[in-house]
C-alpha cells in the first residue's frame, strides 16, 4: 500500500496495491502494519457504511469528548471528501484538504482525530465505508457549516444547492463552534 502525505502532514491517502485480472481483483483494504507506522496507538473499534444520492453534502461533522479518527473509503460510486483541522494551536488550524474518492480509483482517506470529516456526493450514488477509532456518542456530535467562508472549502461545482440533513442546515459557523482542544 502507498501512503501519500497531504498538505496537512497528519491527513494521509492510502492507495492499495490492486492485483487484477480477466477475473476481477484482489487488494488489501487494511494492514495494522501499516497504521503501526503512522501511529502505533491507533486502534479501531467501529466500523460504519453509509449510501447517498448524488448531490448530499454530509457534514462536516467532529466530535470533541470522544473524537473519532477516521479512515473513509468509497465502495462504489465517488465522492469529494474533506477533512478540517478543528484543533486549535495546530499550525494547520481551520485549513482543508479535499480530494475525489470513489469505487474506482479505491483509495482512502485517513482523517485523524480533531478533525471535521466531511463528503460531496459526485455520481449517482455513493457508498462509503469508514473504520473509527472511537465509539459514536450521539450527545457529542457537532456539525461545521459547509460553506463556511473562513474555512473556504472549493467544493466540486455543484448543479444546486447541495441536499443536507436539518442538523448540517443548523451548523455552526467555525468562528461559533466549539472546537477541538
Amino acid at each position: 500500500m502507498n501512503i501519500v502525505k497531504t498538505s496537512i502532514p497528519d491527513v494521509l491517502i492510502f492507495e492499495p496495491i490492486i492485483h487484477g485480472d480477466d477475473r476481477g481483483y484482489f487488494m488489501e483494504s487494511f494492514r495494522l502494519s501499516h497504521f503501526a507506522e503512522v501511529d502505533p496507538s491507533i486502534n479501531f473499534v467501529q466500523d460504519n457504511q453509509s449510501k447517498s444520492k448524488k448531490g448530499t453534502l454530509r457534514g462536516l461533522h467532529y466530535q470533541l469528548q470522544f473524537p473519532q479518527g477516521k479512515l473513509v473509503r468509497v465502495l462504489s460510486g465517488e465522492v469529494f471528501d474533506v477533512v478540517v483541522d478543528i484543533r486549535k494551536g495546530s499550525e494547520n488550524f481551520g485549513k482543508w484538504v479535499g480530494t475525489v474518492l470513489s469505487g474506482e480509483n479505491k483509495k482512502q482517506l485517513w482523517a485523524p482525530a480533531g478533525f471535521a470529516h466531511g463528503f460531496y456526493v459526485l455520481s449517482d450514488f455513493a457508498e462509503l465505508a469508514y473504520k473509527c477509532t472511537e465509539y459514536y456518542h450521539p450527545e457529542d456530535d457537532y456539525s461545521l457549516l459547509w460553506n463556511d467562508e473562513d474555512i473556504g472549502i472549493d467544493w466540486p461545482i455543484m448543479e444546486s444547492d447541495p441536499l443536507l440533513s436539518d442538523k448540517d442546515k443548523n451548523a455552526n459557523s467555525f468562528a461559533n463552534a466549539s472546537l477541538f482542544q
